[in-house]
């Protein structure tokens, strides 16, 4: 059978312009493309339109074809019809491995499956004793539910949602493009069903074919003692709610623990600043100082230094189970750092007690041999923090 005229083919003008002849390839190749087109004579019309397109689009075989007709693309024409056979047959092999059958062979990919729902978050603030010891928290909050009057179809009950026109029901929209390696077809979602492959005529009511509705929910969260600041607690399942059937998602609550008066936490370390006086420091005492369970003992040897830390062990926090489970596996410390306080305001008989103090010390100027303050502070954090 003689082959039909080019320019016929793709229903242009011979002296049509390269953005003419695009727009009319485009237009036919989405009409007569194998996946789009059930007719028997689709997949042989398809490669005629892409030859057409092929030798027009191209200068130099354009101006040999309206100079020789078929006769001046002789080769090229009959390579292309082999070549695109073949060329046709490898992209789809390739697309077939990659996208499971999203090209050729006229076969659409299956509708969106479950999906599961997104994650919520939750920052809830809590007291340093609660941080140290445990508690547990009610809280309220919003999130999306599936709507109990459409029960999550959209639609008005006693209504059925239709086929999305654009896709045809398909939930993705084929565009066909061309390259040297043949022509190939672009998959998208469907912009207008935005890929469910249906429209709902007769929107819920309740929630205007939304599926789902903001709902106010109430949680207890059980937080475990030695938690800190950041510390994420998962709630399975309490996230938003999946799609087709999808798992729901969980909600995340992101603790934030309260600063304490007097105690300062580093690790599972708790650091006290203790202020004793000058008589206090020289002579020694027994004081009652505040720690997490309560008022303690510390014993204040006599000659005490200013920046002298005393450790009191298992009076820290809580140590966490890292694996998860919650469980307390013992607990840090709790330092105490002296300060001495020099009196500013002495009476009469205090400055005479402590001109006569002063005439037994003497004046010398002793360098300092032992460890300072800031020795003891390194040590301390090396002793903590391994350094």
């Amino acid at each position: 059978m003689a082959k039909r005229d080019y320019y016929e083919i793709l229903g242009v003008s011979r002296n049509a312009q390269n953005d003419e002849l695009k727009k009319a390839y485009r237009r036919l190749a989405r009409q007569y493309h194998p996946d789009v087109n059930e007719d028997s004579d689709a997949t042989e019309r398809f490669k005629e339109i892409s030859e057409a397109y092929e030798v027009l689009s191209d200068d130099q075989k354009r101006a040999a074809y309206d100079r020789f007709g078929h006769a001046g693309v002789n080769n090229g024409g009959a390579g292309f019809s082999g070549g695109f056979e073949s060329d046709f047959g490898s992209v789809s092999d390739i697309f077939e491995e990659f996208f499971g059958g999203a090209f050729g062979g006229g076969r659409r990919r299956q509708r969106r499956g479950p999906r599961r729902g997104a994650d919520l978050r939750y920052d809830l603030e809590i007291s340093f004793e609660e941080a140290m010891f445990g508690t547990e928290k009610e809280i309220e909050f919003r999130r999306p539910e599936t709507c109990d009057r459409c029960n999550g179809g959209g639609a008005e009950p006693g209504t059925s949602p239709i086929p999305c026109t654009t896709c045809n029901g398909s939930g993705e929209v084929r565009r066909v493009q061309q390259s040297i390696l043949g022509s190939f077809v672009n998959v998208t979602t469907c912009t207008t069903c935005k890929g469910s492959g249906e429209l709902i005529a007769e929107p819920c009511t309740q929630c205007h074919g939304r599926k789902q509705m903001q709902q106010t929910v109430t949680k207890t969260v059980k937080v475990p003692a030695g938690v800190d600041s950041e510390t994420q607690i998962r709630l399975t399942g309490e996230g938003a709610p999946g799609d087709n059937g999808g798992p729901p998602g969980n909600l995340f609550v992101i603790l934030h623990v309260k600063k304490h008066e007097f105690f300062e936490r580093r690790g599972d370390d708790i650091f006290l600043d203790l202020q004793i006086n000058v008589a206090q420091a020289a002579l020694g005492d027994e004081l009652m100082i505040p720690t997490i369970d309560g008022q303690e003992t510390l014993t204040i040897p006599p000659g005490t230094q200013a920046g002298k830390i005393f450790r009191m062990r298992g009076k820290g926090v809580p140590r966490l189970d890292r694996s998860g489970r919650g469980a307390q596996m013992g607990r840090g410390d709790q330092h105490v750092i002296v300060q001495v306080a020099i009196p500013r305001n002495l009476t009469e008989h205090q400055e005479e007690l402590f001109g006569k103090l002063a005439l037994t010390l003497g004046k010398e100027v002793v360098p300092q041999r032992e460890k300072g303050f800031f020795s003891q502070i390194k040590n301390v954090f090396g002793d903590i923090f391994g350094a």
